[in-house]
């Protein structure tokens, strides 16, 4: 599963700090006023839990497809949201209960209302999440997870440029990226025959819909708790996912069961394990360094596939996956630290 984290796309690539994400994610970054002696300790201890956190979003491509092997993709998603909005729930508690908390600097008041707009907000977000997993889900059984990896990491690249229809700038460095990516799917996803594998298809506009995605999630997270937008949207999108389950999937328990191992790492791992790493690591490290560790999701995703599923990626396809990973790098850094000169 892909738990977007949106806040460093934001911050890095449009300069705008978004007040909370999700994993995809949604997550608050606030300046660690520790004294500089207890510093390195702690951003080597929180960059280790983000490196940790990608890895197991990257793990999570194998739990889609292996969960495939027993169920279709409306129950699959119906599944590991609801268990995903049911971890959180008690990581909404343990969240908001640290003393360094913002949710404990606000009032009686000022809570109410972030409650309330993370519903609305949630439940916006859930349905484009909903669709945006079903294009994935549906794509990861006709591709290799490696490759479902990396198409769906472009989103870094395409938020930006959608971030032009409501008049923001972006730096050279974007231009670039998207260049240095175009190669890369190239090489990645287009045949001999120049045409591309409908799997691939589907998760590069999974890709797409993960963009709008992260652009709602920028319109709520300044009016939000970042962590009952994630909770609340999971909850939506699993009641979503859940009609076509009935009207189109007809599971049975049996099922269901046989596909638990994949559905709990979905539910449990991805979305309750790795959205909280990436929540309390992120304070105190550098959005630049975050954001660079949370793209190993993809690398992750190509070795899961190779050593639990023996999933191979061609020459081709592997130097198709380092151009876009490189993209993906490059868009990240800021133009000025980019172009800096000593």
């Amino acid at each position: 599963m892909h738990t977007i984290h949106v806040g460093t796309v934001w911050e890095m690539v449009l300069g705008k700090q978004a007040a909370g994400n999700e994993k995809k994610g949604n997550r608050r970054i606030q300046k660690d006023m520790e004294p500089s002696t207890h510093k390195s300790g702690k951003t080597a201890r929180n960059s280790f839990m983000l490196l940790l956190a990608a890895l197991v979003w990257g793990v999570a491509f194998v739990a889609q497809s292996e969960g495939l092997n027993y169920v279709k993709t409306f129950t699959f998603n119906t599944c590991r949201f609801l268990l995903g909005g049911a971890v959180l729930i008690p990581c909404i508690f343990f969240l908001h209960g640290r003393k360094d908390s913002m949710w404990q600097t606000l009032t009686a008041e000022e809570k109410k209302k972030q409650t309330r707009m993370g519903i609305i907000g949630g439940m916006c977000c859930g349905t484009i999440l909903c669709l945006a997993s079903c294009l994935q889900q549906f794509g990861i059984g006709q591709t290799t997870v490696g490759k479902a990896g990396f198409i769906t990491t472009l989103y870094i690249i395409i938020v930006p440029f959608m971030g032009l229809f409501l008049k923001r700038k972006i730096g050279l460095n974007i231009w670039i990226s998207a260049v240095i990516a175009a190669v890369g799917m190239y090489f990645l996803c287009i045949t001999e025959s120049f045409s591309i594998g409908a799997g691939d298809r589907l998760v590069l506009m999974c890709s797409v819909v993960f963009s709008v995605h992260i652009l709602v999630i920028d319109h709520f997270s300044p009016k939000a708790d970042g962590v009952v937008i994630s909770c609340v949207q999971f909850f939506t999108a699993g009641v979503i996912a859940s009609v076509p389950m009935l009207l189109f999937d007809h599971p049975t328990w049996s099922a269901i069961v046989a596909a638990a191992a994949p559905i709990l790492y979905a539910g449990v791992m991805s979305c309750g394990v790795g959205y909280t790493l990436q929540v309390v690591a992120q304070n105190g490290v550098d959005p630049t360094v975050a954001s660079l560790l949370l793209s190993l999701e993809s690398v992750f995703s190509v070795l899961a596939g190779w050593i639990i599923l023996g999933q191979k990626l061609s020459g081709r396809e592997l130097f198709g996956c380092v151009l876009v990973f490189a993209a993906v790098l490059l868009v990240q850094i800021p133009t000025e630290k980019l172009f800096k000169v000593k």
